[in-house]
């Protein structure tokens, strides 16, 4: 993968990628969250928050993926990377089979592509002030743009405290969680993100597509 940084082109290929669930910051929240999808057949995960162990090459760098059914969708979500010593932040879509979700919520990260878009920041840069960070994301319905995720990352677990307790090593890429979908969790052919930094005037975006293959049975 490459991605571009301040100091340049940074060039990686991550070695184990964690995808992190139930990273809400208010645990009352997230408990009341872990009872609604109890109720339609999703099972309560072990612990809070939990890391669930995926394939590195999910990751893509890709603008368009393939998905088995209409069933998937995106989230926008922090994206970390410890690569050569140094944490780097940028931005993923924990693209997700929401019908496998309700029989195996680590089958369903696992069996979809994870977007990542091509710019990093060094984290040291940008923790002091992390909680102002804005993520946001768009889907596409009826042929516009609409406003699917917006929230700061005051929402989600401290991104250090996650590292720390997914225990990130040299070549490890995380997902940390994500933000509530606006009107509900829903799938779009299209998926737009952004993670944006107003003290620094900076904004990671990124975009892609999402072409559904048909189940054949």
């Amino acid at each position: 993968m490459q991605f571009q940084t301040a100091n340049g082109v940074l060039t990686c290929t991550p070695t184990r990628l964690i995808v992190a669930g139930w990273t809400g910051r208010d645990r009352a929240i997230v408990d009341h969250h872990i009872e609604e999808l109890a109720a339609i057949g999703v099972p309560p995960p072990s612990d809070v928050p939990l890391f669930y162990q995926c394939s590195p090459p999910l990751l893509t760098q890709d603008r368009e993926i393939q998905a088995l059914g209409p069933d998937t969708s995106g989230e926008a979500e922090p994206f970390l990377l410890k690569q050569d010593g140094e944490l780097w932040l940028g931005l993923a879509s924990d693209h997700t089979d929401r019908a496998l979700e309700t029989h195996s919520v680590a089958a369903s990260k696992q069996i979809c592509a994870k977007p990542v878009a091509d710019t990093l920041w060094r984290f040291r840069e940008v923790e002091p002030h992390l909680d102002h960070l804005r993520l946001k994301s768009w889907i596409v319905e009826d042929g516009r743009r609409v406003l699917y995720q917006d929230g700061s990352l005051t929402s989600i677990l401290p991104l250090r405290q996650l590292q720390r307790g997914a225990g990130m090593t040299g070549g490890t890429a995380m997902l940390c969680g994500t933000l509530p979908a606006i009107g509900g969790v829903r799938s779009s052919s299209a998926f737009h993100m952004a993670l944006v930094d107003p003290i620094l005037g900076h904004k990671i975006e990124w975009s892609y597509k999402t072409s559904v293959l048909q189940i054949v049975s």
